[in-house]
């Protein structure tokens, strides 16, 4: 079987590592670039910002696998990557089934999109799974 997430070859992001970013710069980029326009975030709002979306899109709160610093940023340069059964039914994915989030690739800087970063990752908190237990029969 053969694994292509694994291999080494020139698509691998072996050796991609971006800077370290700085939370409140990116608390800056945030509220800059009007996120709370089609996301909400727990602690933040503004009332003056018209909303992009008849929902908008949570981050941050509790969750059951981490959100790594690939994965945000991903979600920020591709957002179109991976989308979630429920958000593709929530209607945040255009007819294609692409994200609606709009394209920052040639807008953002890349200290900017690393200081979002560095200020998103925080505002998640990895929620322990609970097991079930289930009662022990003994013949």
């Amino acid at each position: 079987m053969y694994l292509g997430a694994c291999t080494q070859g020139p698509d691998s992001p072996r050796g991609f590592s971006l800077p370290e970013g700085d939370p409140q710069a990116g608390e800056a980029v945030f509220i800059a670039y009007q996120c709370l326009a089609c996301h909400s975030l727990k602690g933040y709002e503004d009332t003056d910002i018209a909303p992009q979306l008849d929902k908008k899109v949570p981050l941050g709160g509790d969750v059951t696998k981490i959100k790594t610093y690939a994965e945000l940023v991903t979600s920020v340069i591709n957002p179109s990557h991976k989308i979630a059964m429920g958000y593709k039914r929530e209607g945040y994915t255009d007819e294609q089934g692409q994200s609606k989030m709009r394209n920052y690739n040639d807008v953002m800087t890349v200290t900017e999109m690393v200081n979002l970063v560095a200020f998103l990752q925080p505002q998640y908190q990895l929620k322990p799974f609970n097991r079930t237990n289930y009662p022990q029969y003994f013949p």
